[in-house]
C-alpha cells in the first residue's frame, strides 16, 4: 500500500468505519506477529490484537496524518500500550520474550519440502527466541518492533518515545550481542559434538 492509498483509506474510514478493512488487512499480519511475540498465551494475544484494532477504529478521528509511517507508528503505539496494559491488568511482569514452548512455531504444511527441514526451522526459531530473551528489555522491544512489526527506526522511536539515534544504537548493539551469543552457542554445540 502506498502512503497516498493509506491516507485515502484513513479518510474513507473516518466517514465510513467499514472502510477500515483495507487498513486492517494491511496491518493485521504485522500487528499479529508483534503482539503474539510479546504476549504469552494465544487467547490473550488474540484479545489484545482485537483491542488494538477496536481502539484504532474508535480513535481514528484523533489520528493526525504526518506522512509515510505515521499511521504505522500510531497503530503500533496502541499495540505497545495495550500489551503493557495486559500485563498490568493481570499483575504479571511482562515477559520480554516468551518461552519457546508457548510460541507459535512454523508449521508443517503441504508444500514443506521435507519434515527434517521443518524440524530444523523450528529448532532455529526456538534458538533465536532464546537468544533474544537474553537481551535487555529495551533492546528486545526494539528488535521485536523492527523484525516482527516491520517498523523503521523512525517509527520505533515514535512508539517508544526515544531519539531515532538511540533506537539505531539499541538495534545495532542488540544485533551485535545476538551474533556474539549465537557464535558462543554454536561453538559450545560443536565442542559437545566432538
Amino acid at each position: 500500500m502506498t502512503p497516498e492509498q493509506e491516507h485515502e483509506y484513513i479518510r474513507q474510514a473516518r466517514k465510513n468505519p467499514p472502510a477500515f478493512v483495507h487498513l486492517y488487512d494491511h496491518y493485521f499480519p504485522r500487528i499479529h506477529a508483534y503482539v503474539r511475540y510479546r504476549v504469552d498465551s494465544v487467547q490473550d494475544a488474540e484479545d489484545v490484537i482485537a483491542n488494538v484494532f477496536f481502539t484504532a477504529i474508535h480513535e481514528l478521528g484523533r489520528f493526525k496524518w504526518r506522512g509515510e509511517g505515521s499511521f504505522a507508528g500510531w497503530l503500533f503505539r496502541i499495540a505497545h500500550n495495550l500489551v503493557a496494559d495486559h500485563y498490568r491488568q493481570h499483575r504479571r511482569v511482562a515477559l520480554p520474550i516468551q518461552s519457546s514452548d508457548s510460541l507459535a512455531e512454523p508449521e508443517l504444511t503441504s508444500h514443506a519440502p521435507l519434515p527434517e527441514e521443518v524440524l530444523t526451522q523450528q529448532e532455529t526459531f526456538r534458538q533465536i527466541h532464546a537468544l533474544i530473551a537474553t537481551l535487555s528489555p529495551r533492546r528486545q522491544e526494539v528488535i521485536t518492533l523492527r523484525f516482527f512489526g516491520g517498523l523503521r527506526n523512525r517509527e520505533i522511536a515514535s512508539i517508544l518515545r526515544l531519539d531515532e539515534r538511540t533506537v539505531a544504537a539499541h538495534l545495532s548493539r542488540g544485533l551485535q550481542d545476538l551474533r556474539q551469543r549465537y557464535a558462543v552457542q554454536a561453538k559450545d554445540v560443536a565442542e559437545v559434538a566432538v
